[in-house]
């Protein structure tokens, strides 16, 4: 049940057809992790604690820096060197405190992140690196939990959804492979702030269409942004049957 708080605090979407009193109770009973609380991962905290995800984990294991705050939107100039985690729990406390707020500070091996993927419904990366981005989406095939990628570098950006509980879903793996070990960061390429705003809300808007059941969630397709041109473009993207890190579930 909604208390009379959250019927307030909701209302403006409860408004919605899609969603509706019942939708919202979705969200209210679901557990939610992101990884990564960075350019990415704070308008996604934002906007999930806001729409009432009942319980967000959040991971990340840095701390807040100057550099951060021209595009991590959760952070303040006060939150400068105070583990992001922290930082992130005080702001979305604030925001919203009839939701519950679980937090991994410590850097996750294979082992601690596949327990923390296991226990919750929905996994948002967003974090800035391969090798993150690929243990993600093996702990996620391996716990059968739907994930929604995000990646955005210099004015270019994209997202996706993989959800292994669909037969035909690719993984990131099927559409990335094993990536390059000379891919570039933000802090050597460089990246504006709006457009890794942007990506992290349509994350945060996939993940609600995933937990409340509605509209046509990113799943087969990748959303390609181009900021210089503001142009949005669109790849089907087909499961690999060989696939080292979903081929074998669907054996």
């Amino acid at each position: 049940m909604l208390n009379d708080q959250e019927l307030l605090r909701y209302s403006r979407q409860i408004l919605l057809q899609h969603i509706d009193i019942d939708g919202q109770l979705k969200p209210k009973g679901s557990r939610v992790l992101i990884v990564g609380l960075g350019g990415l991962g704070a308008p996604v905290a934002l906007y999930l604690a806001a729409a009432g995800v009942g319980e967000l984990h959040l991971a990340d294991f840095d701390t807040v820096d100057l550099t951060n705050l021209q595009r991590q939107i959760i952070h303040d100039t006060d939150s400068v060197g105070m583990s992001k985690v922290d930082s992130a729990l005080k702001r979305l406390g604030a925001i919203n405190p009839e939701i519950q707020l679980v937090a991994h500070r410590q850097a996750l091996d294979e082992d601690s992140l596949g327990a923390a993927v296991a226990a919750v419904d929905l996994v948002l990366d967003c974090s800035d690196n391969f090798s993150t981005r690929e243990s993600v989406n093996a702990a996620c095939v391996a716990a059968c939990k739907p994930l929604v990628s995000g990646a955005a570098i210099r004015l270019e950006g994209q997202l996706s959804v993989f959800d292994p509980r669909r037969g035909e879903s690719p993984c990131y793996h099927c559409l990335y492979g094993h990536g390059s070990e000379a891919e570039l960061t933000c802090s050597e390429a460089g990246v504006v702030g709006p457009l890794v705003g942007l990506v992290g809300s349509l994350q945060a808007l996939e993940a609600l269409k995933l937990l409340v059941g509605f509209g046509e969630p990113l799943v087969g397709r990748l959303v390609l942004i181009d900021g210089v041109g503001s142009r949005f473009g669109e790849l089907r993207v087909k499961r690999d049957p060989g696939c080292s890190a979903c081929g074998a579930r669907h054996a």
